[in-house]
């Protein structure tokens, strides 16, 4: 099934409400991600057994507040992007090897409340995950491991 959401409106609740469906898996590719709702939701699953990883983009770990770092600390595996990139611009979410989430979508507030973004959630759709579970891979395997800083 194929899931479309915008934002302002209901794109960050369908973010969550797909990391709380996840059960087996979780991987995450993230330029930029300071939405304190959906750290929570990632940090929940972790705590709940699914196996979660994290690309993040190298700069945007050192931000003021991200939640790359709120999710190192909480034992979260967390990778920064390597730096061959200018940017690492992806924003995707893979749960338990059949659904995928892309769009413009940063996993950050301001893309929740006040920029125009769109999501795009492709549910049992084994094959298209596939493909970017080897991209996320790729990413995950030229980063750098990121651990807790207290």
């Amino acid at each position: 099934s194929i899931t479309v959401g915008f934002s302002p409106g209901n794109a960050e609740r369908m973010v969550i409400d797909l990391v709380n469906e996840s059960r087996v898996t979780l991987d995450i590719a993230a330029y930029e991600f300071t939405n304190k709702g959906i750290a929570e939701a990632v940090r929940a699953a972790h705590q709940r057994g699914v196996k979660v990883r994290i690309v993040m983009d190298q700069e945007r770990l050192n931000g003021k507040y991200n939640a790359g770092t709120f999710l190192a600390n909480n034992h979260v595996p967390m990778h920064a992007s390597s730096t061959r990139y200018k940017i690492m611009h992806q924003k995707i979410m893979l749960v338990d090897s059949t659904t995928t989430l892309t769009g413009s979508f940063n996993f950050t507030s301001a893309a929740a409340r006040s920029n125009a973004e769109n999501v795009l959630i492709l549910r049992n759709s084994p094959q298209v995950t596939a493909i970017y579970a080897t991209e996320f891979q790729r990413l995950w395997d030229e980063g750098t491991a990121v651990g807790a800083k207290y």
